[in-house]
Formats: structure tokens, C-alpha cells, sequence
């Protein structure tokens, strides 16, 4: 009985849009469920039709076309019933059937289940998206009954849907501009995920409510007498903040509920564009605007064609006031979004960017390998905490918020990750370190001899990217320092009259019995790293008749550098050694090898110790960029440091550090730190600065 008379109210409903045939269509879709759905129960102990019925009166108040109010009727009889899909394009026609069965698809949704099915299901709805708008509204609507009927359920399936609901019919809703589904999917589900917290929180705002209807009813006068006087037609509402928005903003702001609710908001709605800048010019004549806080969403509409003019004042009595001004049609579509304009009718009306979106989606799914790599562009708009980036090859790939290029090269392949060196982003290059935005295409530059640099650890964000990193370079250190330690022990063991080549088992047993070290490798990675000595080593290892009491004065082969890169061999930032200079290293515990000038003061304590310090040459061979330190004193003139810094970019040498020291009014000192091949290179640069006439005196620092 009671079913009947809601279904008598549908007709009622109906009657002010749909001609009487559509009407009677409806009706008859109506009679033809109740008889399928028979004797079945709702978990609260209701008819089921009363679950069906109530999804049309949703849509009835979008205007949902008589076809869709249908297809809501009947979209439980597929998968609940024994009627079929042929059975129901003989009552109803192909159009309705397939709306149902697009439906019935939807409802194997399970946003709970593993991966792949969760993005098959992601799958099934944008398909059916594409296809026709009218499956996903009554989906929408589907889930909303189901939620207010939520308190017949145990608590657990009741956090779970409310879950759900949240992150993702919520953010659909909002995505498609629906925004009164919006709100009461995050009220509904805010009450039920978090129950103890909603009731609070509603308690609070009952008791702010009353002292705020004075200073809300004082503004709303002001703006409809100065609005009347102007001659603009407009209804003037207060809105009242919804408890999810103000939860969320309590959590992202870390604001007290007092301080969220000391804004008031009002929405103004008017009869034409027109209108709409006419009165944001009265309110802001009328109340202060606050700098920073006007938003055009007029000209700019919001990705899902929202469109309202925003902007924040300081009203009477000093409150914040958000104001809203927008058309009746924007008003429509606000609400409503793209069920206001019947976009499943037409791509040209209403919302063509909500309806661009889903064939975006539709796109991609065409293009995308499997379903996984497609649920990852759907979250793309829905979940902006994270970010969407694809590869050359059109996958996409999912990053926390903040991933920069080298954790999207992680993320592809540890390999690609290990020999990155550059990155182009839509075809332009990008710094490494940059924060990635959803929807780029990337393109990861690598070459062979690359490798992960120790500097890539301050700004990755994946797990996954930090763990390689930290894995190569552990690794990588290992086999540098075995390196090391090896030249090392070949040097200390050429004043016993041998070399590293000549080195028996015996020998090594006896060092391994002596430092108590698992491994000979372990040994060379300890004098490689600056831990052990490689003479006493020698010394440990030879035989007794070999032994010397005291280390030689010198030993006859230096240590060859032949590169920059690496990670036991450093560079000493005091006096910056470059290729052609005359150097010394010495060893520093765990560090390995600091390379200094010969000149270096930082050595005179250790000059003598010919185990700490140790005599280095170049190799002919020696490759990369070497930091360089010099000062340029010049007269001060406008324009001066961008000159000199063009002068040494045309070096093709890089500027590390720049520093401008005024002496005095007429001159300054200019310290620089660039990267140079070496010194004929760096002669190069000092002669090309030497050419400015305002150029005093060019001078290397190196100490």
C-alpha cells in the first residue's frame, strides 16, 4: 500500500515535465517491477520495490527523461529476478534494456576486492559512461537510497560502504557537477564512518547557529536592499556549512571548529552574466573584499563546467562573509551538473567539459593495455592527493603528491631509474627534482654509463625509488672502495718488493686470522674506505722475513684520478681541485679519498704521514666537471653580474654559487663556484671575464 502511494506521488511528480504518454510509460515500468519483485525483502523488512521506487523519485527531481525513470525502475530485475535481457527489450524496447543491464553491470562494483577486478568494474562503468550518461545518475541514485537506508546494517559493512562512498561516489558525483549528491554522500557517509565525531560536531553547530542568526539575517538585509536599489533582481540565501567541509578543513588546516564556522557564506543568484559583475561590484562596494581571495569561475569554469563567481569580504561586525553569485542556470548546473542539460542527448549542450572528460576516459580505456593501467586515469581527476603521469608508451603511471621524474623512472624500471640522467616532460626538459603534475607525458633520457646520484635521496618520495637508490649506491660503494683498496695495497706492497698480483693464499689467511674479517674483500673495502692502513696491511700479510719496523719515506707509484664521478674518491671543497693542478689525497675514515691541492693548508698536519697522505696524479684520461672556486672584483654598475654570469654560461661552464660583497661605492667582490673540465678550461673563462672593461682583477681562491 504504502509502495502504491509513493508511486501514485512519482505520476504526480512526473506529470509537471513528461507528456501523459511518458508519464504512463514510467508507470508501466513501475507495475512490471513490483510483479517481478514479488515476496523479495529489503534487509529492513520493506517490499523491495520500495528501493527502486525511491531511486526514481531521485532522478524525477534531476528530470530525469521517462526512458531513464524506467531503466531506475527495473534496474534490480536482471540480476534479482529470473527475467532476462531479451525479455526486457520485448516490453520496453532496446534503449531501456540497455540502460538496465548497463546497471546491472555497475553493481558488481566492489571497491573493496582485489586490484584487478576493482579496476574491471572501473572498467564496466566508464563503458557504459560513454555510452550513455543516464547509467551512471542512476547508479548515483542507487547508491544515495542505499545510503539512507544504511542503519539497518551491522556497524563494520556500514564503515565499509560509508568508505566507499566517500572516496569514490562522492568524488564522481562531484566530478560530474552533481553537487546535491555530492553533499549528502559526504553527510551520509561522514554520519556513518565516523558516528561519535558527526554528532558532536552537529551538536556544535546547533549551539553556534544561535548567535549567528542575528548577524546572517543583518547581512542578508544589507545585500537585498542594496541589490534592490541598483534594480538587479537576485534571492540572497545564507548557506550553512556542511559538517564533512568542515571536518575536512579542521584536519587540512588544523583549525579549530570555532574558526571554521566564524565565516559566513552566502549565495546570490541572479538573472544574467550581465547581473552577475554588476553585483559583485555593489557587494564590493557595500563590504571589503580580502586581497587574494576573488576566484572567476564565470570565465574559467571549473573542469566540471561549475561555474560562480567566488570571493571572500569582511562584513559588518568584522566577520568573513564567502559570497557566490551565479545565473539560475548556473544554479542548475551546480546542483544538478551534467544531468541539468541532458547531456546524454547532446555533446554540444550544458556541460561539454564533464561530457569531454568521459570520453577522455573512454579514450584512454581503448588505449590502455589492461585494466589496471586504466583505473589509474580514472583516479587521476577523482583522487588529487595522488599523481597520474604517462610513459611514451601511453601506460600510466600512479606517484604520491610531490614525485618528482626519478620516481616516475623507479617506478617504470629500477633499471631506467639507475642510468636516468634528464627527463622531458610534454617534449620540454625538466630538472630532476621537479614536482611532477597529473596528465604529463614523460620521457626519461638515459645514458650507459649513468648511475643513481647520493643527492637524488633529498627529493625522491617513492619507497620504491629510495630503496634502489640507497641499494645501488651501497653496492656501488662496495665495489669502488674494493677498487681503491686494492690500488692501495698494490702501492704499499711495491716497497716490499712485490705487487698485488703476487699475493698467495697463505698470505691472505693470515690476514683474515689477524683482522678477524669474514672475507678478503671485506679487508680491501676497510682501506678503500680509509678504515685500515693499507701498509700495515702489507706489512701484517708478508712474511716475517719480509716485515719491515718502519713505514719508507715514501712509495714510488701515486694514485691515479681519472674521474669525477664516484663515491670514495671526494673533492675537497677548501681548495677545489680541478685536472692540472698539483695534488695530494688523503685517507678519511669511511669517507675514502679527499683530493686536495699540494698547496692545500688543510694537510700540514698530516703532509708527513705518508699512510694518511697520499701522493695522486691525474691520468691523462681524467673526464668530468670539477667545481672551481675564484673571485672577480669589478666596478659596480648596473646590469654587471648578469653580464659576467652570460660571459661564463657562453664558457659553457656552470654556475654553481654566486655572491655579490659591495667593498665600497664604486667597486664590489664577486665570489663565484663554477664547474669547469679543467684548467685550460678555467683559463678560458678567466680570459673571457678579463675582456669586460668593468673587470678589476680576476683571482682563484684556494683556500
Amino acid at each position: 500500500m504504502v509502495a502504491f502511494l509513493v508511486a501514485e506521488a512519482l505520476g504526480n511528480k512526473l506529470s509537471s515535465y513528461l507528456a501523459e504518454n511518458q508519464v504512463q510509460s514510467v508507470l508501466k515500468a513501475y507495475e512490471f517491477a513490483e510483479q517481478c519483485h514479488k515476496g523479495q525483502l529489503r534487509q529492513s523488512g520493506e517490499p523491495y520495490i520500495t528501493h527502486p521506487l525511491a531511486v526514481a523519485i531521485i532522478l524525477a527531481d534531476m528530470h530525469l527523461d521517462h526512458e531513464g525513470l524506467m531503466a531506475a525502475l527495473l534496474h534490480d530485475v536482471l540480476e534479482d529476478t529470473h527475467i532476462n535481457k531479451k525479455e526486457l527489450i520485448g516490453h520496453f524496447g532496446s534503449t531501456v534494456a540497455e540502460l538496465v543491464d548497463g546497471v546491472s553491470k555497475l553493481s558488481e562494483i566492489e571497491f573493496t576486492s582485489k586490484a584487478e577486478r576493482q579496476a574491471e568494474s572501473f572498467q564496466k562503468m566508464t563503458l557504459a559512461m560513454s555510452k550513455d550518461i543516464r547509467v551512471l545518475l542512476i547508479k548515483l541514485a542507487d547508491r544515495l537510497h542505499n545510503m539512507r537506508t544504511i542503519h539497518g546494517l551491522s556497524p563494520e559493512k556500514r564503515r565499509r560502504i560509508a568508505r566507499e562512498t566517500l572516496d569514490i561516489y562522492a568524488p564522481i558525483a562531484q566530478r560530474l557537477g552533481i553537487n546535491n549528491l555530492r553533499l549528502e554522500f559526504e553527510e551520509l557517509g561522514f554520519s556513518s564512518m565516523y558516528p561519535v565525531r558527526y554528532k558532536r560536531m552537529l551538536e556544535a553547530r546547533k549551539t553556534a547557529r544561535g548567535p549567528r542568526r542575528e548577524i546572517v539575517k543583518e547581512i542578508q538585509d544589507g545585500i537585498e536592499v542594496r541589490l534592490d536599489k541598483e534594480s538587479i533582481g537576485a534571492e540572497v540565501t545564507g548557506r550553512e556549512k556542511h559538517l564533512w567541509s568542515i571536518y575536512q578543513k579542521m584536519k587540512s588546516k588544523k583549525k579549530s571548529f570555532r574558526d571554521i564556522m566564524d565565516v559566513f557564506a552566502f549565495r546570490i543568484v541572479v538573472d544574467s552574466v550581465d547581473n552577475c559583475y554588476r553585483t559583485l561590484g555593489v557587494i564590493h562596494n557595500l563590504f571589503k573584499p580580502v586581497a587574494g581571495e576573488f576566484k572567476d569561475y564565470i570565465a574559467i569554469p571549473k573542469v566540471n563546467g561549475y561555474q560562480s563567481l567566488h570571493n571572500v569580504l569582511i562584513g559588518t561586525h568584522g566577520v568573513l562573509i564567502e559570497i557566490q553569485i551565479r545565473t539560475r542556470d548556473m544554479d542548475a548546473m551546480a546542483n544538478f551538473g551534467v544531468a541539468a542539460h541532458w547531456l546524454y542527448k547532446s555533446q554540444q549542450e550544458g556541460n561539454p567539459r564533464a561530457y569531454r572528460w568521459i570520453q577522455g576516459l573512454l579514450e584512454i580505456q581503448k588505449q590502455a593495455g589492461n585494466s589496471l593501467e586504466f583505473i589509474e586515469h580514472v583516479k587521476t581527476d577523482l583522487f588529487p592527493d595522488e599523481v597520474y603521469v604517462f610513459t611514451t608508451k601511453g601506460d600510466i603511471i600512479s606517484l604520491p603528491h610531490g614525485a618528482t621524474p626519478v620516481d616516475f623512472a623507479y617506478a617504470v624500471h629500477t633499471g631506467l631509474g639507475n642510468t636516468c640522467v634528464a627527463c622531458k616532460s610534454n617534449g620540454d626538459l625538466i630538472p630532476l627534482s621537479t614536482r611532477l603534475d597529473s596528465g604529463a607525458k614523460l620521457q626519461i633520457i638515459t645514458t650507459k654509463d649513468a648511475q643513481p646520484n647520493p643527492s637524488w635521496l633529498n627529493f625522491v618520495m617513492t619507497a620504491k625509488a629510495r630503496s634502489a637508490i640507497r641499494h645501488f649506491l651501497k653496492h656501488q660503494q662496495h665495489a669502488e672502495s674494493i677498487v681503491l683498496g686494492k690500488n692501495l695495497l698494490n702501492r704499499a706492497l711495491g716497497s716490499f718488493g712485490t705487487n698485488y698480483k703476487s699475493i698467495r693464499k697463505s698470505w691472505i689467511k693470515r690476514a683474515l686470522a689477524e683482522t678477524g674479517c669474514a672475507s678478503f674483500e671485506e679487508i680491501l673495502q676497510q682501506i678503500g674506505l680509509g678504515d685500515r692502513m693499507a701498509y700495515a696491511l702489507a706489512n701484517l700479510m708478508a712474511p716475517p722475513s719480509m716485515r719491515k719496523d718502519s713505514i719508507p719515506e715514501e712509495f714510488e707509484s701515486p694514485i691515479m684520478i681519472d674521474t669525477r664521478e664516484g663515491l670514495i674518491i671526494n673533492y675537497a671543497r677548501c681548495c677545489h681541485p680541478i685536472p692540472g693542478d698539483s695534488i695530494l689525497g688523503h685517507l678519511s675514515p669511511g669517507k675514502g679519498l679527499v683530493v686536495h691541492l699540494d698547496s692545500c693548508k688543510n694537510l700540514n698536519e698530516i703532509r708527513t704521514n705518508i699512510e694518511k697522505c697520499i701522493s695522486l696524479n691525474w691520468s691523462l684520461k681524467v673526464k668530468g666537471d670539477f667545481a672551481v672556486a675564484f673571485k672577480v672584483q669589478l666596478v659596480s654598475e648596473r646590469g654587471v653580474i648578469a653580464t659576467l654570469a652570460s660571459r661564463i654560461s657562453a664558457c659553457e661552464a656552470v654556475i654553481l654559487k654566486i655572491q655579490a660583497d659591495e667593498r665600497d661605492g664604486d667597486s664590489s667582490i664577486v665570489d663565484l663556484l663554477i664547474e669547469v673540465k679543467g684548467r685550460i678550461h678555467l683559463a678560458q673563462v678567466i680570459r673571457r671575464i678579463r675582456l669586460l672593461k668593468q673587470v678589476q682583477r680576476v683571482y682563484r681562491t684556494k683556500n
